[in-house]
């Protein structure tokens, strides 16, 4: 009414009182977070990005209740600008929550694969209970089409189930009595019955999720410039914005008021804020969609650098499917024997060779003989008392450590095993070596060409390996022109990586995340390939959850689109402010289109973060 002639007849004072009730509950309430923020900010002595929002808006509206109370003749309100430009911004805002929600829909996703009830049989007799309610130990049935609500043990019955969301294996998987499951994949058209061994946030599931949340949230250095930087921008934003209201003042004060306003509000630069967290938080959505869960949004910058890839060997650039291939025993003794005894004293240890032998055992029904004074060696070996003898079962290396020396009939046949990539695992009893199993690992199908790809863009490989020399180049033949070092224990891998890092290389450690945990924690970046339900978190940096090598050339590709989204979008959230702010500073400007530009600028940054998603459709 004011703009279309009100101003100049007796109703002036009247809409002016009207302006001023509509726009004190939007400033108060609507304008409330802006006012909230600032003053957080300044009594934890940091000037925020809503500060300068909150100036322009209440210097506005203190002008115009001035002349609203005083009824001056001499200026007018702007009421209407205060309640538009807090609407615009907050519209903005909204749109940004909207983007952003799209943005991280892998994690919500995620979320969403956690079922809220579970069906509980307790005595018998089932019932639906909600999913907290569940403990470890407790059985839970599982029916046809349901997500499963924890990771536990098939006690009875049998189904397929799709485990695509967690472990990347595209075709559903038949379980059965004894067979593992875990929260969050989808139960086919059988039911079975389920022991619970994790509930909650020590799934597998919910140990990912954390981990989306954790580097969505984390901050890389370059987000640390950034943030460092906005305090600076917010002064040089309010000393604009007082330039500009001392130059118009002495000519017209409505003119100054708006002008400085809109400095206050077009320098917002809560695009510039947004430009590293919004890229970040993108790139670990997209990540972890492809099975790349990282741990801190720092690895994503590292990784772009890393100069120099180093592969454990088993378990990582081969399938660590381990099979019993060959069996040489000594005479009189029969190879059920030297299985028998070798998969007893494996029986407590973790490692794979372990748990390969003695499934090995389980095939030929042999029972597993009582054990005592169990000691591991890390990379050796173990030994152990059965019925009062003493049993070694491990390396060459570890034979000789306890004076068991190989005759020359022994020697020709580990030969023949580590020319043919199979390696040698020695048993002996009461000092005397009674038998050799051979063990045999193939590459993963992918390794080869990862391996090539990686020499074609000039990067260094070596592969890390406790096995023999001649059994690492025989299994690794296929990989081209890389550096091989064999008999490495799994505590001299840390001192590798730190050789190569003194030599001036980024260094890139990838392994299983258990054995290799030092040099993990060593190198620049940690990498650790694992299964959707023994996800490390603890030494690796980034986890790639479907256990495939060639997310390693994907992580690396994304981490590179990341940081170069992030230069893009802080160029972009500069480059508005050089265009608006001498826009603004010279009147040209009012501070409801600063109000519409503003969050136009911020969109421009998400929908170029959201850019990042296009990596994987390539």
């Amino acid at each position: 009414a004011l703009y279309s002639g009100a101003a100049e007849d007796e109703f002036r004072n009247l809409f002016h009182w009207v302006g001023f009730f509509i726009a004190t509950p939007t400033l108060l309430y609507s304008g409330y977070p802006f006012f909230h923020n600032s003053i957080s900010g300044l009594r934890s002595r940091y000037l925020t990005m809503d500060l300068p929002i909150a100036i322009g808006a209440t210097a506005t509206y203190i002008y115009s209740t001035y002349i609203t109370f005083t009824g001056s003749l001499d200026g007018e309100v702007f009421f209407d600008t205060v309640v538009n430009f807090i609407f615009v911004i907050l519209i903005g805002r909204y749109l940004e929550a909207l983007s952003k929600r799209n943005a991280l829909s892998a994690t919500r996703r995620m979320l969403e694969l956690q079922p809220k009830l579970a069906t509980l049989i307790e005595a018998g007799v089932q019932k639906t209970v909600p999913i907290r309610s569940v403990k470890a130990g407790d059985l839970v049935l599982v029916r046809p089409g349901e997500n499963i609500p924890v990771d536990g043990i098939v006690t009875e019955g049998e189904s397929v189930v799709d485990e695509s969301m967690l472990t990347g294996e595209s075709q559903p998987i038949r379980k059965q009595p004894e067979d593992s499951v875990v929260a969050g994949s989808i139960n086919g058209e059988g039911a079975f019955v389920v022991r619970a061994k994790h509930v909650l946030r020590h799934t597998a599931l919910a140990k990912i999720i954390a981990l989306m949340d954790e580097a969505q949230t984390s901050k890389a250095p370059i987000q640390t410039l950034a943030d460092k930087i906005v305090p600076w921008f917010v002064v040089i934003t309010l000393t604009l914005a007082t330039l500009t209201f001392m130059y118009w003042v002495g000519s017209d004060f409505e003119k100054a008021l708006l002008a400085a306003a809109s400095v206050l509000v077009v320098t917002c630069p809560c695009a510039f804020g947004m430009a590293t967290p919004m890229s970040i938080a993108v790139a670990s959505g997209v990540g972890a969609s492809n099975g790349i869960l990282i741990k801190q949004g720092v690895a994503l910058e590292k990784l772009s650098s890393v100069t120099h890839y180093v592969f454990d060997k088993t378990g990582t650039l081969t399938e660590g499917k381990l099979r019993l291939v060959k069996r040489f025993t000594a005479e009189g003794i029969s190879p059920q024997t030297v299985l028998q005894i070798a998969a007893s004293a494996e029986q407590q240890s973790e490692h794979g060779i372990a748990k390969t032998i003695i499934s090995a055992a389980q095939q030929e029904n042999l029972p597993l003989l009582e054990i005592s004074r169990f000691n591991a060696s890390p990379g050796r070996g173990v030994e152990a008392d059965i019925e009062g003898q003493k049993i070694l079962v491990g390396t060459a290396e570890w034979m000789t450590l306890h004076d068991i020396k190989l005759n020359g009939e022994w020697q020709s046949q580990v030969n023949q095993l580590e020319q043919q990539g199979i390696s040698g695992v020695f048993v002996a009893r009461d000092q005397k070596l009674i038998g050799i199993l051979g063990l045999f690992d193939t590459l993963r199908d992918d390794a080869k060409n990862v391996i090539a790809d990686m020499l074609a863009q000039g990067l260094k490989v070596t592969v890390l390996s406790g096995d023999r020399q001649l059994v690492v180049d025989s299994v690794t033949a296929d990989l081209g022109n890389i550096q091989r070092l064999a008999e490495v224990l799994p505590a001299e891998k840390r001192q590798v990586i730190q050789r190569l890092q003194q030599q001036g290389d980024f260094v890139a450690m990838v392994g299983d995340g258990i054995n290799d945990s030092p040099a993990l924690i060593q190198a620049d970046v940690g990498i650790a390939l694992a299964s959707g339900t023994d996800v490390s978190i603890e030494s690796a940096d980034i986890i790639l959850s479907h256990n495939q090598l060639s997310q390693v050339a994907l992580a690396r590709q994304l981490a590179a689109r990341t940081l170069r989204t992030i230069r893009q979008n802080i160029v972009l959230s500069i480059s508005y402010n050089v265009i608006m702010v001498p826009l603004a500073m010279m009147a040209l400007v009012s501070p409801l289109l600063a109000a519409i530009t503003m969050p136009i600028s911020s969109l421009l940054v998400i929908g170029n973060a959201a850019r990042i998603s296009r990596i994987v459709k390539r």
